[in-house]
């Protein structure tokens, strides 16, 4: 079976001199993928021979650096608009972009709408933790200000996407606190810790309670839930791990030939590290609760980040994640309303 995924070429930092190549190599990889490569046409020549690639125009593109309304309500023939439409008409199963996170998921939401039951979409991403694999943390900026039962839903779509994507039919929710204690946290994380033990009586997912900053990259849990505020910081931390590690190998080497001789013994290792650390290897975040499937990539992604983003819908279209995400989300609605409810 082909997947077909619609890839705004024009989104990031980079644009077509960054995703043009990432997508000649992912379909050398990838024999039974299609790709919809959406842009100026001009500038994505470079495959229009490929058999399994099919160039769509769009005259516009969403710059890092514009507002939503300006994405969203004037620039009607952009990339990344036109790469979602084709999610939407049915040409591609997933779309994925490099471009403005804050434009991608107002577009988004706009063209393919919200699934019955959610309330706001959120961005899933994983984060390498010590055991080898990830830890996938949501909301990682999409929504600042959360309810309980916004928490409550990112712990059901969370447990949607690590089932279809890594092979763990019954992934274990974390919810994101100041301490393990249950009285511990503010009004909402002890009313979404409620919420997420009834989910867990239920059977609509598993709850391990709350957790830490560092159970995140103990790999304490498979999935951990928070507020995007808080998610976007730990993000961004861990994004500078590799950075900090690599320059300061460079400084050592630079310094005396003592130092330069610790450098060299630990280089092994730290390298290493910072390889397994390195967030390209995990690019391409999942927005979830949408009617059809989008994956953000980070907007300063080389070819090698942005191939990965590319890996990742893949995987997800391929794995049916919008069907798996709307079944627990339908299951866990007569819960969520109950509560709700109540309140």
């Amino acid at each position: 079976m082909t997947t077909t995924i619609a890839v705004d070429c024009m989104g990031g930092d980079h644009g077509p001199t960054v995703t043009v190549p990432a997508c000649r190599h992912f379909l050398q990889r990838y024999p039974d993928a299609r790709l919809l490569l959406v842009g100026r046409p001009e500038q994505l020549s470079a495959l229009s021979s490929e058999t399994r690639v099919s160039i769509v125009a769009a005259t516009e593109v969403v710059g890092m650096d514009d507002p939503i309304e300006v994405a969203l309500r004037r620039k009607k023939d952009s990339s990344m608009r036109v790469a979602v439409q084709q999610v939407k008409d049915g040409a591609a199963q997933v779309a994925v972009s490099a471009g403005n996170t804050g434009a991608l998921m107002a577009i988004s939401r706009y063209v393919l709408k919200t699934m019955d039951g959610i309330d706001r979409p959120a961005i899933a991403f994983g984060m390498p933790n010590a055991r080898g694999g990830a830890t996938t943390v949501l909301d990682l900026g999409a929504n600042v200000d959360c309810t309980a039962e916004h928490l409550l839903q990112f712990a059901v779509m969370g447990s949607a996407l690590v089932s279809a994507l890594e092979d763990n039919a019954q992934p274990m929710v974390g919810l994101l606190n100041i301490g393990e204690e249950v009285i511990k946290g503010n009004d909402v994380i002890k009313r979404a810790g409620e919420l997420l033990r009834a989910a867990a009586a239920s059977g609509d997912i598993q709850f391990h309670g709350n957790v830490e900053g560092n159970d995140i990259f103990k790999g304490t849990v498979d999935i951990v839930v928070c507020d995007g505020f808080v998610g976007n910081v730990a993000l961004k931390a861990t994004e500078g791990v590799a950075s900090m590690i690599g320059g300061y190998l460079r400084a050592e080497f630079s310094r005396n030939w003592l130092t330069k001789l610790a450098a060299l013994v630990a280089s092994p290792v730290l390298r290493a590290f910072k390889d397994r650390v390195d967030h390209r290897r995990y690019n391409g975040a999942a927005l979830l609760g949408l009617r059809g499937l989008v994956f953000k990539s980070h907007g300063s992604a080389d070819q090698m980040a942005f191939e990965h983003a590319l890996e990742r819908a893949y995987d997800a279209a391929r794995n049916n994640l919008l069907d798996r995400v709307q079944n627990r989300i339908t299951r866990a609605v007569p819960l969520l309303e109950s509560h709700v409810a109540a309140a």
